[in-house]
């Protein structure tokens, strides 16, 4: 899935802030481009991550993971499978279900709050739609 995935895709894996300390989403936001990826946190068997989205990102899926989206700054579309997008603008959630193929767009640069199993691979499987 690389070959289809943004050149400036950056994805930082690592339990950034842990427990105990204070997260700094602002921080993170200022200091970052598009698109990018770090895991702020772990709670229990979640990891909360923090993107930044701006474009397109390829279509893909998680075959055992549901993913929890919500806009903080900007807004998102969430195309999935079944042809329906939905639109989130600050404040809005969604949760794509494990094993349905989705792709996240942002007509501007976007802050985006994700909640997923630990574990989770952030490209997901490469998975162009059926529909």
């Amino acid at each position: 899935m690389s070959e289809n995935l943004p050149n400036n895709f950056r994805n930082n894996a690592d339990d950034k802030y842990g427990k105990l300390r204070l997260v700094d989403i602002p921080a993170e936001s200022r200091e970052n481009l598009p698109w990018f990826n770090q895991t702020l946190t772990t709670v229990n068997d979640a990891v909360v991550r923090l993107g930044i989205f701006e474009g397109d990102f390829p279509w893909h899926k998680h075959a055992d993971q549901d993913e929890f989206f919500l806009v903080l700054e900007g807004e998102i579309v969430l195309d999935v499978e079944s042809g329906e997008s939905v639109r989130l603008g600050p404040h809005e959630g969604f949760t794509v279900p494990k094993n349905v193929r989705h792709r996240p767009r942002s007509p501007k640069r976007s802050v985006v709050l994700m909640v997923e199993s630990v574990g989770i691979v952030p490209t997901g499987d490469y998975a162009p739609p059926t529909v």
